[in-house]
């Protein structure tokens, strides 16, 4: 009998209790991972991990638009997702969003060069961009900047400085 006791006191020392607030933390953290990926668009719902039943929920997202009826759909996805491998969605999604900060950041300092080479108090802005970028055809560059600089004083539209600016992208994408 006194086996017996410590042979249940040794299965209650290897569960682990959780309360009732995690449980719900964490149906909600899936919950709203749920809705993130459900705001992604389709080629990059394409590259995360689900099975077929929780892809078609979320595909379905989209088509609720009562309150209460997405809030029962958002808990149905939450339920579906924990019978999923939640963290390899989640490594996935991470990851598409790393990728959309990389790709941000990639075209600021791409509009960073473009207002510094428009700005006339920078006139080394061209020599900077050319030693950055040496393979940079510098006639075109030059060219382009000049066009730009005069649409903005004549207050035209900024045909030339989007030309630039896709100049520059694939500029510095050759560079990459």
């Amino acid at each position: 009998m006194n086996d017996e006791t410590n042979h249940d006191n040794e299965f209650e020392d290897d569960i682990e209790w959780v309360s009732k607030t995690q449980v719900k933390k964490e149906m909600l953290a899936l919950q709203e991972l749920g809705i993130a990926i459900s705001e992604l668009n389709a080629e990059q719902q394409a590259k995360i991990p689900m099975d077929d039943k929780l892809r078609l929920a979320i595909e379905e997202t989209r088509r609720i638009t009562h309150k209460n009826a997405r809030k029962r759909h958002m808990q149905y996805i939450g339920k579906l997702m924990r019978a999923s491998d939640v963290d390899a969605i989640q490594e996935a999604f991470d990851k598409l969003q790393s990728d959309a900060v990389r790709l941000t950041r990639h075209h600021h300092q791409i509009e960073q060069w473009r207002d510094n080479l428009l700005d006339p108090n920078q006139p080394d802005a061209v020599g900077k961009f050319i030693e950055q970028y040496p393979q940079v055809d510098r006639q075109q560059i030059n060219q382009l900047v000049r066009s730009a600089q005069k649409e903005a004083s004549q207050n035209k539209p900024p045909a030339s400085a989007r030309k630039l600016f896709k100049f520059i992208r694939e500029t510095v994408a050759e560079h990459l």
